[in-house]
């Protein structure tokens, strides 16, 4: 007989609260934000954890309108699941063979413990005072959660963009609680040029005139800095011919000034959008936490391994599988960053596959095409 879990949005406690984070301070007790699709199974070996990338939530599938707690973040936008096109019955990721979850990060401002949440000592929004989380902190939380719903082991682990980097922390740690992870467009290390990206985007808010240093809640938000950031970073998971093809079909709108300089191109005006978009649905505070995680992430460093051989001769020994996807488009994660990966999983002697997916689309392939990846994923999920 199979068991039923209530397939809608929940909050847990995590046990064993208080938390102590990774580079120190100490979280007095933490909710995670989950949803769950399908059925777990009698000895419920049938899960499958989903780490959702930098900007995303907990909803993968399906419609939900209200988040509670979530307040105005909760646009329109967010109410169909973000991978809606991958999980549900008969899709890659079948709810009717699978017990699907995902979480929103620690950290996060759709339900979880972050620097939006009241902290109990104080009465009000953590803002500057919530601490840094790293991968290792996000894999904890994450194996707290599984042992909250008696989970021992995932069927798999499905990580794309930071939520492979996540992905990999969580399968390096704790690696007899995974049989095959699945890693899109992300990587083992960070990048020169991807830490500096993620800089600039981190100036951008600290330098909004209303940030205060992240203690901003009960004032303006830091909406111009966080637009930029997002601007900053959207070039990198759209293919530029993508941007001018979707610019080309905008109109610029009159309300595109600045102090003095007037928005002169449709390309302007998009990324412009984009960013007045983004920031009615995200918490700046939420995104430099992220950020910064994704900043300083070394998975050797992650995995308290001594090199990356020691960190995946935990994958051989618990006979993990591996896939790995590249976008040969990418200019977010690049494809290098994946065959590092892969020359690591291979030196340590890990059943490992690659596939490089052929698209126009860059990082976003893996929200935007979904055919490119089922094939392989359900193949993975069959063995």
């Amino acid at each position: 007989m199979s068991t039923r879990i209530h397939t809608q949005f929940q909050q847990i406690a995590t046990p064993d609260a208080p938390l102590s984070l990774r580079e120190g301070g100490i979280l007095p007790d933490v909710t995670l934000a989950y949803e769950t699709w399908g059925e777990l199974n009698a000895d419920r070996s049938n899960v499958v954890l989903v780490m959702h990338a930098l900007s995303g939530s907990q909803h993968l599938a399906g419609h939900n309108p209200a988040i509670p707690g979530v307040d105005d973040f909760w646009q329109p936008e967010m109410h169909d699941g973000w991978w809606d096109t991958l999980i549900g019955p008969g899709k890659a990721i079948d709810t009717r063979r699978f017990f699907v979850i995902c979480a929103n990060y620690l950290g996060g401002c759709y339900g979880s413990t972050g620097p939006t949440s009241i902290n109990p000592e104080s009465g009000n929004p953590w803002g500057s005072a919530f601490p840094s989380v790293t991968a290792a902190d996000q894999a904890e939380v994450f194996a707290r959660l599984l042992d909250r719903l008696g989970i021992d082991q995932l069927q798999a682990l499905v990580g794309p963009s930071v939520g492979g980097l996540v992905g990999l922390t969580f399968a390096t740690r704790f690696p007899q609680r995974v049989r095959n992870v699945i890693s899109i467009a992300a990587g083992f290390k960070t990048t020169v040029l991807n830490r500096l990206i993620l800089f600039e985007q981190i100036l951008a808010i600290e330098n909004d005139p209303h940030f205060n240093g992240g203690d901003y809640y009960d004032g303006p938000a830091p909406l111009y800095g966080l637009a930029l950031a997002r601007m900053i970073s959207h070039k990198t998971f759209v293919h530029l011919d993508a941007i001018e093809n979707r610019a080309r079909q905008d109109v610029i709108q009159p309300d595109d000034v600045l102090a003095w300089y007037r928005v002169r191109d449709q390309f302007q005006s998009y990324m412009l959008h984009q960013g007045k978009k983004f920031v009615r649905r995200f918490d700046a505070n939420t995104y430099l936490r992220i950020i910064d995680m994704w900043s300083r992430f070394d998975g050797t460093l992650e995995g308290d391994a001594d090199s990356p051989h020691d960190l995946f001769a935990r994958s051989r020994e618990a006979g993990q599988r591996w896939l790995v996807f590249s976008i040969d488009s990418d200019f977010c994660l690049y494809p290098e960053e994946q065959a590092e990966l892969m020359r690591h999983l291979e030196s340590a002697g890990v059943d490992s596959m690659h596939i490089t997916v052929h698209s126009d689309k860059g990082h976003d392939s893996f929200l935007l095409e979904p055919d490119l990846y089922t094939p392989h994923i359900a193949w993975l999920l069959s063995r």
